[in-house]
């Protein structure tokens, strides 16, 4: 039998063991490879954990969209739980209930999410600060990644967006100040070996040619078009909308994604090909019910065409009519089946953050799971029922998340 004495000391022994696996864990979840190709795995859970950044894009879904497409053979499901004015404390997450502290109330959402990739979206709302937040910061960012570490979950570091608001002297001192940051958080990234990507520069680039803001700070539809895009690219992936060239008169084609061009008809007005799709393609954004113009679309070039007017159906759906000088010039393509099934299928995405939304952050939490839930709590059951439903919805994306083979018809209008 056990002495006291044998107990205590048993029970320390326990203790440095338990403390000494957590450490070890910690260190082999920060052995990354950020060089590495990027890829999501069958299983993995996506967190979106961030300010306004990740939380607005609730309302579109092209983040979640653009990540689930590239892997439509694998079982990745996605939370967002960005929230607007956060910073790496947690702070805008306070509420009357306390405790949790709001640090307390992010750690435990993180850690309800049950992540294994997390996207970090912070540094814009503690830029304000100036020169003398920075270090402190960085102590937040850093202990943040120490959380999630812990956690065994990869992050991927993201830079702020910067301020799209008319020039002036403030407005260049502010978005100086978020490249300082943007500065921190990439060194952060370089010393714990962690992924980086890079958006204010690729977000001010677009911000160029194309509206892609609200009031000049928060992105709009087409910005988080962008923002997807960008991220796809720093993440190394292929580009999404392989071009194509068909020569009538060789009988030929080439394209950058597989596809098989059938006998071409002897009068060359008769043209069908299939192409096997690799993945959906992102939707073009809209506004005021009118879909915005985007790099979304995949150039057609049919050389050797006679003249007169040729109209292009996809999956017998019309899609596009143009001149056999415009088909030998390159038409680019943005919509069809493909699009159509892709919208759909961010409608599902968009409904399902919603309900996972209010169910992690309920309008009236102070009585559900807050300090008067002795008013409302059997409400919470409701909330956890949720769950059933955005299982539902996420069986229903993974259904629709299968890119077909499409057969491409081009006939010369009489």
């Amino acid at each position: 039998m056990l002495t006291m004495r044998g107990l205590t000391t048993l029970a320390f022994i326990l203790f440095l063991f338990s403390y000494l696996f957590s450490e070890y864990a910690v260190a082999q979840s920060v052995t990354e490879n950020p060089n590495a190709p990027f890829e999501l795995k069958n299983g993995d859970r996506v967190l979106f954990l961030g300010n306004s950044l990740f939380e607005n894009d609730l309302q579109y879904g092209y983040l979640e969209l653009a990540l689930t497409t590239r892997w439509p053979d694998r079982n990745v499901t996605y939370r967002n739980i960005g929230w607007s004015g956060d910073n790496v404390f947690g702070e805008a997450r306070s509420y009357v209930t306390n405790p949790p502290t709001p640090y307390e109330l992010l750690i435990q959402q993180i850690t309800n999410a049950k992540p294994t990739v997390v996207f970090l979206g912070y540094g814009g709302i503690e830029a304000q600060e100036g020169e003398s937040g920075l270090a402190h910061f960085k102590r937040g960012l850093n202990q943040l990644l120490d959380k999630i570490d812990q956690l065994g979950a990869k992050t991927i570091l993201i830079s702020p967006v910067p301020v799209l608001l008319p020039p002036s002297d403030n407005v260049t001192q502010r978005n100086a100040m978020l490249e300082t940051y943007a500065s921190a958080i990439a060194q952060t990234a370089s010393e714990r070996k962690k992924r980086y990507v890079d958006v204010f520069k690729p977000i001010l680039d677009v911000s160029k040619r194309a509206v892609i803001t609200e009031n000049g700070i928060h992105l709009n539809e087409t910005g988080y078009y962008y923002l997807a895009t960008t991220l796809e690219k720093a993440l190394g992936l292929a580009p999404r909308n392989g071009d194509i060239t068909i020569d009538v008169a060789k009988n030929a084609v080439e394209s950058t994604v597989p596809a098989n061009l059938l006998p071409v008809d002897k009068a060359n007005t008769d043209i069908h090909f299939v192409i096997n799709e690799p993945y959906l393609p992102l939707p073009s954004p809209e506004q005021d019910g009118k879909s915005i113009l985007v790099d979304n679309g995949r150039k057609l070039m049919i050389k050797g065409l006679k003249k007169g007017f040729y109209s292009l159906t996809v999956d017998d759906d019309e899609v596009i009519t143009a001149s056999a000088n415009q088909w030998g010039e390159g038409v680019n393509i943005r919509q069809g089946p493909a699009f159509t099934h892709s919208a759909e299928m961010r409608q599902l995405i968009q409904k399902k953050n919603e309900l996972f939304f209010f169910q992690y952050r309920p309008l009236n939490q102070t009585y559900i799971i807050g300090f008067r839930s002795y008013e409302q709590g059997r409400h919470k059951k409701g909330l956890e029922e949720q769950s059933f439903i955005i299982t539902w919805l996420e069986g229903q994306i993974a259904a629709l998340n299968q890119p077909k083979s499409a057969t491409y018809h081009l006939t010369q209008l009489k």
